[in-house]
């Protein structure tokens, strides 16, 4: 049964990947996802509820980042792209191996309907916090049924018209590793689109 339009659909956290070519990509896992039953983390895998339990990942397709400024504010505009959903009923994400997102059957694919808003607001002081924010609308273009804990599920069933998301990010940056010059950890509250 489809996820009413306007309703929560699912919660995210995750990291954006900044690589040496300019190129981005975000990954990471669900917190809930709206009309799935069953767990989103496998009560069986080290740190209960985290990137390793998590059963539910995503990972983008690379994709770059236009930047503008105004003043204070530094906007993004993220061309259109692609994300895939993943179920691995065994977990094992690790966000110091991004591969480890894209494990598993690949039981959707969402695209972005347009560019990519996102803004980042610095403080003023030297060392201050920094925050951003960004929101996308993304369309279901594939999906493939699973299986959770004896019970089936296809996502083109609970959001056959897709997703609008908000995404808040730290933008004080976590320690890199090659090749990658930047990374930040975000969370994510979409609700279904109708």
């Amino acid at each position: 049964m489809p996820i009413t339009p306007g309703r929560v659909a699912w919660y995210v956290t995750g990291r954006f990947y900044l690589d040496q070519q300019g190129q981005l990509q975000d990954l990471g896992y669900f917190l809930h996802l709206e009309g799935v039953q069953g767990s989103p983390f496998n009560p069986g895998a080290p740190g209960a509820v985290s990137e390793a339990s998590a059963r539910f990942t995503f990972r983008s397709e690379p994709f770059q980042s236009e930047p503008i400024t105004n003043g204070n504010v530094a906007i993004g505009l993220d061309t259109r792209g692609e994300f895939s959903v993943y179920f691995n009923p065994e977990g094992g994400g690790d966000f110091g191996n991004p591969d480890s997102f894209s494990r598993g059957t690949r039981v959707a694919v969402f695209r972005r309907t347009s560019v990519v808003m996102g803004q980042t607001l610095s403080s003023p002081i030297l060392g201050g916090f920094a925050f951003a924010t960004n929101v996308f609308s993304a369309e279901l273009v594939d999906s493939a049924p699973f299986v959770l804990d004896g019970e089936p599920y296809d996502l083109r069933d609970l959001l056959p018209d897709g997703v609008t998301q908000w995404g808040t990010m730290n933008a004080d940056p976590l320690a890199t590793f090659p090749p990658f010059t930047r990374i930040a950890a975000f969370t994510g509250s979409a609700v279904a689109a109708g």
